[in-house]
């Protein structure tokens, strides 16, 4: 069994700043590449940024130069820098990776969300 745990979500003021963090655990072969996605209310979900094993990273035009993504590959972890926050970035940040489970195929697995709300 997979699980992706996020942290880190909360309440910020308009320019302030926050960092997600998810830990992928549970029975890996190796994973191929970790990232998050966001869906605000009445939206569909969009790819926020993510990161290659090569580190290779892609991120949505609208955070580039304000939000880094980074990975740390030995503790299977993925964080989210976020900077310079504005009110349209708030959503339900979720964790995304692309990974091989001992026992099975190679799939996508999500965490359970975490709320960003940026708001004076």
């Amino acid at each position: 069994q997979v699980q992706l745990v996020e942290s880190g979500g909360g309440l910020v003021q308009p320019g302030g700043s926050l960092r997600l963090s998810c830990v992928a655990s549970g029975s890996i072969f190796s994973i191929n590449a970790m990232g998050w996605y966001r869906q605000a209310p009445g939206k569909q979900r969009e790819l926020v940024a993510t990161i290659t094993s090569g580190v290779g990273t892609n991120y949505l035009d609208s955070v580039k130069g304000r939000f880094t993504i980074s990975r740390d590959n030995a503790k299977n972890t993925v964080d989210l820098q976020m900077n310079s926050l504005k009110p349209e970035d708030t959503a339900v940040y979720y964790c995304w990776s692309l990974l091989v489970p001992v026992r099975g195929a190679l799939r996508n697995y999500w965490g359970q969300g975490t709320q960003v709300t940026v708001s004076s």
